[in-house]
């Protein structure tokens, strides 16, 4: 919107787009929003026009190194990381991409933000087969973000500090369940009563899935709370799941209102009784679950998932196997939780000569 409440026009085809053409989820839309909004309001009160904007883009790229968030929240206060200028800096592109396929801008504007070389200069080893060059771009503008050695993730200590000063099974339910699955906390509050398959069998309800497990459907929920990925999939569960799910079934059958409710999650201490608990509402939780077991950090949702798939990337879990239980689209997100440090990596070269010597022990084909 500009100052007047109206839709800028190129900002509004892109996030249209986005939605609809390429079907990005709902979450990320809002994501995208908020970074184009920056820049968009940058150029505004510098008075840079869309080509200004991607022409002085550099300036833009210092602003957001300097100038501290205002929004209330985490980091108010503070300039942005690395990482979050270069999502920013990702959006900005995509979006004068869109411009130049919709003719809102002209082409010659994407040589601000790209660089193109060939690779005449290249070793003829790394040159590609075939006659004639090879082009490449990348972008112009970027930052330095320093290697993260391990993600932000929530400790076992941390985990059963919070979940012993729960006040119900609702909260005890949620904390296992995130614990043991590694869901996000969008697809747990979006999960239906009809979606946890906790028995052995489930070919009754038409699941040919064996085992306990939960079912992750991309749906557009009242409470806001959805699967971030379209596609869906089933998580297996643990007994554990299964225990603290009874326990809550029990308390939640004390709630009249929640009855003719089909979410998992719902509302059985606050208005509106019986209605789906919304993620607002399990932000609050974990603050105060936080705040309550006297812990030196607020400990989120999402730090849980991250501890599940460290512990499974820890525990020697094929990468892809942990790709498909936590649901995320590219391999290369699960591979933040591979933690190459000196023990795993002093097991792997011990590992290798046991084998060698292992083999070097057999006795050859013309020995007799």
């Amino acid at each position: 919107m500009d100052d007047e409440y109206r839709p800028v026009a190129e900002a509004a085809s892109f996030l249209e787009h986005l939605r609809l053409g390429r079907d990005a989820a709902e979450g990320t839309c809002r994501l995208y929003a908020g970074e184009l909004a920056l820049f968009l309001n940058w150029c505004r009160t510098t008075d840079r026009n869309l080509v200004r904007g991607a022409s002085d883009l550099g300036w833009f790229v210092q602003h957001l190194r300097t100038a501290p968030i205002t929004r209330p929240g985490r980091g108010q206060g503070q300039p942005r990381g690395a990482g979050r200028i270069k999502h920013i800096l990702s959006v900005v592109r995509e979006f004068y991409k869109h411009a130049v396929a919709t003719r809102m801008v002209d082409a010659k504007v994407l040589g601000c933000l790209y660089e193109v070389a060939d690779d005449r200069f290249l070793p003829a080893e790394l040159r590609p087969e075939g006659a004639g060059l090879a082009y490449r771009s990348r972008p112009r503008h970027t930052v330095r973000q320093p290697r993260q050695a391990t993600v932000n993730r929530a400790t076992e200590n941390e985990w059963e500090a919070m979940l012993e000063q729960c006040r119900s099974w609702r909260d005890r339910f949620l904390l296992v369940l995130l614990w043991s699955t590694g869901l996000r906390i969008g697809e747990a509050l979006g999960l239906r009563r009809s979606d946890l398959h906790l028995s052995d069998g489930s070919s009754d309800l038409g699941c040919l899935v064996v085992g306990p497990h939960v079912h992750v459907v991309h749906r557009d929920n009242v409470n806001r709370a959805s699967a971030k990925s379209r596609n869906d999939r089933h998580v297996p569960a643990n007994l554990w799941v299964l225990a603290y799910y009874g326990r809550y079934l029990a308390e939640r059958e004390t709630c009249a209102p929640a009855e003719a409710c089909d979410f998992v999650f719902v509302n059985l201490f606050r208005e509106p009784l019986g209605a789906p608990m919304k993620p607002g509402a399990a932000g609050e939780l974990f603050g105060a679950l936080s705040k309550r077991a006297r812990l030196a950090r607020r400990v989120t949702p999402h730090m849980l998932r991250h501890a599940v798939g460290s512990a499974m990337a820890d525990a020697g879990v094929g990468i892809d196997v942990v790709q498909s239980i936590l649901g995320q689209a590219s391999i290369l997100s699960t591979q933040v939780y591979l933690h190459p440090n000196t023990d795993r990596m002093r097991h792997a070269v011990e590992h290798l000569a046991q084998r060698d010597a292992a083999r070097r022990r057999q006795p050859s084909r013309n020995e007799g």
